[in-house]
């Protein structure tokens, strides 16, 4: 069974936070006065929902999440919208994908709708932390990890649910800053039969190193590759898009979701939106594609442009891929950023995120 939201208790701080000027806002530096948790043992289910003030965790050194990794967690944000309301993007999604992280991590799954219920509060609680403007947004960070204390490896028996919230600032301040990638294979994010379509924590801290190195080169992030062929998978930790176009036709692909690729909540809009909203001359895939076809297209001149998407910076446009030594150039605007399509899609996007268009009930007024 999962825990009722209408039992939920909240505690209200007595030592409100002063609000940051918005230019001061980095990502994941600042967080709200409360936050939101949710206990789970084997033997009593899922405890009473509590919001309480901001505060540290007291956990033994023993704890399993220390230890083995029992921990995931999920991006999203909260936006205010022209009349004033706070809103989640497709976070039905993101309750959908938490809970296959929990399963694959023997960690308690729950009712993702109760927990949205128990957030639209917290977001109510401290409402005053959504900004109002523009490219602002409360990013939100619901995290599960497993508490049991013990040096066994067996799944865990006690488990916290808890979620904290921080005010960001557009993730590209001076507008699309494109990057440059470097096509890793010496290293791989994910593999067949492994977690990386899972949102665990142990996916992220293997990626630290290979980026160090490539940022020595002057990247700004890896470009994951797999395989003997190449095959593309993911950029940084977003996934990633090509744009082709071949006599008068456009492809807009990204590589297809089997097994290794985070199935990410942004990169489904994109799709979504581009088979609504594109006309007739594209064509929207999900296929395999490896470094080499993107070296042969660049050498054609067939690149129109490629970006990554993500919660976080929503679309990143790529400039460049460096493949064993040689450099792909990957077109741009000529004002240097993002390309069209790119930019649409971050538009058609945000347009539903802050509530100036609806589409498909994707987002969810908090109340």
């Amino acid at each position: 069974m999962s825990f009722d939201s209408s039992k939920l208790e909240i505690t209200k701080t007595t030592t409100p936070k002063a609000l940051l000027p918005k230019e001061e806002l980095l990502f994941g530096k600042t967080f709200t006065d409360h936050m939101l948790e949710i206990e789970w043992t084997l033997e009593d289910g899922w405890a009473t929902p509590k919001i309480s003030p901001y505060h540290t965790l007291n956990l033994d050194p023993a704890t399993v999440v220390f230890h083995y990794s029992f921990e995931l967690f999920e991006g999203m944000k909260a936006y205010r919208d022209p009349s004033g309301n706070i809103r989640t993007f497709r976070s039905d999604q993101n309750m959908a994908r938490m809970n296959r992280s929990a399963k694959r991590a023997a960690l308690p799954e729950f009712d993702g709708e109760e927990l949205m219920k128990c957030i639209d509060k917290l977001l109510l609680v401290d409402e005053r932390f959504v900004p109002s403007e523009p490219g602002y947004s409360l990013y939100l960070r619901p995290t599960l990890i497993g508490t049991t204390t013990g040096l066994g490896v067996a799944r865990p028996d006690r488990a916290l649910l808890f979620v904290i919230a921080s005010p960001v600032g557009p993730y590209f301040a001076g507008g699309f800053k494109p990057v440059s990638l470097e096509a890793t294979d010496y290293a791989v994010r994910a593999w067949p039969g492994g977690v990386g379509n899972y949102k665990l924590g142990s996916n992220y801290v293997s990626c630290i190193e290979p980026q160090t190195l490539a940022a020595k080169r002057g990247h700004q992030q890896n470009l994951w590759l797999f395989g003997e062929e190449g095959y593309i998978t993911e950029v940084g930790a977003m996934n990633v898009f090509f744009v082709f176009k071949h006599d008068g036709k456009y492809e807009l692909v990204t590589p297809p979701l089997d097994g290794i690729i985070l199935p990410g909540v942004t990169r489904d809009s994109a799709l979504t939106l581009a088979r609504e909203k594109l006309d007739s001359t594209w064509q929207v895939s999900e296929r395999t594609l490896t470094i080499h076809e993107v070296q042969e297209r660049a050498a054609k001149n067939e690149i129109v442009e490629a970006f990554g998407t993500g919660t976080a910076a929503i679309v990143a446009p790529i400039n460049n891929i460096e493949f064993k030594g040689k450099h792909i150039e990957i077109p741009t605007s000529e004002a240097g950023d993002a390309g069209p399509t790119a930019k649409k899609v971050a538009e058609w996007i945000r347009q539903i995120q802050y509530g100036e268009v609806e589409f498909n009930n994707w987002s969810r007024v908090a109340q």
